[in-house]
């Protein structure tokens, strides 16, 4: 017989016995864009889940991930951080944020990838909070990974305590803050007797994780829409529920997934991880010029081109409503405005 669904107080009760530091403003708010769905058509209703409002150094997803990963540091007693991504990273960036509230050293190894290192955007704000940065050519996954652990190898050698990016480790517990998000989801729509559709989140990772866990432990008779920003060397709905169950293990709770209740769209990717498109551009200016919510290029712009798609293929009723989880990134779009300002200026 299946696991019974949770209650969203029974979630958090089981994610009260993990180490936790306090690092994001929650709940975060939860908005409908009424002029957004209009310009859509098709006679849905649209929410945002506002986590481009988390705080933590402008906002976004990872704030909700370090209150986990920072507090899992602190517990283990880490004198710093080894962490790294992309030039442009937003993970970077609030977990740079999160280690100058918690007063430790921030360690970070970028890759170049497409990106120039002028100081801007995200990386600006890695320096203006102390981070140490250093660049390389080392490409995200399992190459920059390995880069981490030879780093942070050497920090131990020097007697330094640090908490490094391990995927086994880090991945679940970051996605057990998404399934709370989840959870705050439920609660804000039954605050306003709406009955939601689908949910739609930018990732191909933890955050996805979570939401998909959510979705399970919460018995929610909708779909998660997955929309991944980049390709992983792995079959990615089957690394999301390794990760999904890896976290209800954390929680202590008997509910699994299979890959095959994992909903990853890797459709709106093109042209490539970091680059914006032509529909996450459309989606950047319609969310802009109606609600005055920012995306940001690379991420919730390609997402919300998903779920503009689905609504103008009719794949929703009427009435329907559908919730969008904003999960931030916006210092980005300083790093290349070029690449989000429309082809005709307003005059």
């Amino acid at each position: 017989m299946p696991p019974l669904a949770l209650t969203t107080s029974e979630l958090r009760a089981a994610a009260a016995g993990l180490p936790r530091v306090a690092l994001a403003h929650l709940p975060t708010p939860f908005e409908e864009a009424p002029r957004f769905a209009a310009k859509l058509g098709g006679g849905v209703r649209i929410f945002i889940k506002r986590d481009d409002c988390t705080g933590l150094l402008l906002g976004g997803n990872k704030a909700r991930h370090n209150e986990f990963l920072l507090g899992d540091a602190v517990d283990q007693g880490a004198d710093m951080l080894v962490w790294g991504a992309g030039v442009q990273s937003n993970n970077c960036r609030q977990t740079a944020a999160g280690c100058a509230k918690l007063g430790l050293e921030c360690r970070l190894y970028l890759s170049r990838a497409h990106y120039n290192t002028e100081p801007q955007g995200n990386l600006l704000l890695d320096y203006l909070v102390g981070a140490h940065v250093e660049f390389t050519e080392a490409t995200i996954g399992p190459e920059l990974n390995a880069v981490l652990a030879a780093k942070a190898a050497e920090f131990r050698k020097l007697g330094r305590r640090p908490y490094a990016w391990d995927p086994p480790r880090v991945v679940p517990l970051a996605a057990v803050s998404y399934a709370l998000c989840v959870a705050e989801i439920v609660d804000q729509l039954a605050e306003r007797g709406v009955k939601a559709d689908a949910l739609y989140v930018s990732s191909a990772g933890a955050t996805g994780a979570g939401v998909a866990l959510g979705r399970k432990l919460l018995g929610l008779p909708y779909p998660a829409r997955i929309i991944c920003p980049m390709h992983w060397p792995w079959h990615i709905p089957t690394r999301m529920a390794s990760d999904a169950n890896a976290a209800a293990e954390r929680l202590g709770l008997p509910h699994r997934l299979t890959p095959d209740e994992i909903d990853a769209d890797e459709g709106f990717i093109e042209p490539g991880y970091g680059l914006p498109s032509p529909a996450g551009r459309e989606a950047l200016r319609l969310l802009a010029t109606s609600e005055a919510i920012l995306l940001d290029p690379v991420y919730s712009a390609k997402a919300m081109a998903g779920l503009i798609a689905d609504v103008r293929a009719g794949k929703y009723k009427p009435g329907s409503t559908l919730v969008f989880i904003h999960t931030g990134g916006v210092p980005a779009i300083f790093a290349d405005p070029a690449g989000v300002l429309p082809d005709a200026m307003p005059s």
